[in-house]
């Protein structure tokens, strides 16, 4: 590892390998985002824009 200063900040320099393992484990932590089922996605979309013409 090696770190850098560029105009007052400092950046970390890692190798490839390291980097690839660091995105992984990361993506191992988020939680992936729901996914609606046609009718779910039906309700949701007239909603929204019942929703957005009672703005207008």
């Amino acid at each position: 590892m090696t770190e850098i200063v560029i105009d007052k900040k400092k950046y970390v320099l890692i190798p490839a390998k390291d980097y690839k393992t660091l995105q992984k484990k990361a993506s191992l932590k988020s939680k992936p985002e729901k996914t609606l089922s046609v009718d779910e996605a039906r309700a949701y979309s007239k909603k929204l824009i019942k929703k957005w013409a009672a703005e207008k």
